[in-house]
């Protein structure tokens, strides 16, 4: 009987500590959930998978919450940043410890589109229209600018720079890590060469690059005077140069909006583990800029 005692005495001073975290941090550790979706896109006449990651409590709660949409690079797919970015644990422990407000985590796969509406399809209007529209009729989604975010990592960087800059009425905070934003060209190593969205008559065509990049949408940006605070990210040793360019397009952020931009220039080239150290903060320089979780507006 020693024994069984022993094992009781286990269990209530391990369901002693649970309650202890519970009233420390107001949840249960690692209760955050991942769920799987599909969306169907008449912009791209197909389905959309994304991934979701959900804050504990999403489900008892009665909340709307803000809702980041996550976006991989050239090639990847809606689980990049579960399974290489760590992101899950990585929003568990921040919103655990109040650094962030709870949010809800968009991922979607967007192969090599590069988010944007390209000469092969309309991956902008998917991202930024359709998504944003299911999203928030399907999730507790706050339906409203302060409650959105975008980011994303390389070519995911460079969609994030282009529908923040060309819908900053859609958006109150975002990130672009590495992100591919080449000006005036890619360079040759890059897969911006060989992706259909740039490409016309079976070649890279410098004039649609020209016109889908963020220096084509910047006057109108800067006119419009509605400023989407950014946060961004390279690595030192970025294989293509992306530290370069990502220093110039700062430097046209910061004449423009000072105190509403961030840059974070991180030991590294292009690869996951810049990306992991810099969605940290880049989460919580996006987490300061968006309406927290509320309660749905009375009927």
């Amino acid at each position: 009987m020693r024994g069984v005692s022993s094992w009781v005495w286990a269990g209530v001073a391990v369901v002693r500590l649970m309650a202890y975290l519970l009233l420390v941090t107001g949840s249960a550790w690692g209760e955050s959930l991942v769920r799987e979706g599909r969306m169907p896109s008449r912009a791209l006449q197909a389905e959309v998978p994304y991934t979701v990651y959900l804050p504990d409590g999403h489900a008892r709660g009665g909340l709307l919450y803000p809702v980041l949409y996550l976006l991989h690079g050239h090639g990847g797919n809606e689980r990049n940043w579960l399974d290489d970015g760590q992101v899950q644990s990585v929003l568990d422990r921040l919103i655990g410890s109040g650094q962030v407000p709870p949010m809800i985590v968009v991922m979607p796969g967007g192969g090599t589109s590069w988010w944007v509406d390209g000469n092969d399809q309309a991956a902008g209007t998917m991202l930024v229209d359709e998504l944003v529209a299911h999203v928030e009729a399907t999730l507790p989604a706050l339906a409203e600018r302060e409650g959105r975010m975008i980011a994303g990592l390389s070519a995911g960087g460079y969609g994030t720079v282009v529908a923040a800059l060309r819908h900053p009425e859609r958006f109150a905070a975002a990130a672009a890590l590495s992100p591919a934003i080449y000006a005036p060209t890619p360079p040759p190593n890059s897969a911006a060469w060989q992706v259909p969205a740039f490409r016309k008559d079976g070649r890279f065509d410098q004039a649609s690059w020209d016109r889908l990049g963020y220096p084509a949408l910047w006057e109108r940006y800067r006119q419009l005077g509605r400023v989407v605070p950014m946060f961004v990210a390279s690595g030192d040793h970025d294989e293509l140069s992306i530290a370069w360019h990502a220093t110039q397009f700062y430097q046209r952020l910061f004449e423009h909006q000072p105190k509403d931009v961030a840059l974070r220039v991180i030991d590294g080239g292009h690869d996951w583990g810049v990306w992991r150290a810099a969605i940290d903060e880049a989460l919580r320089f996006m987490g300061r800029r968006v309406s927290p979780p509320r309660a749905p507006p009375a009927r």
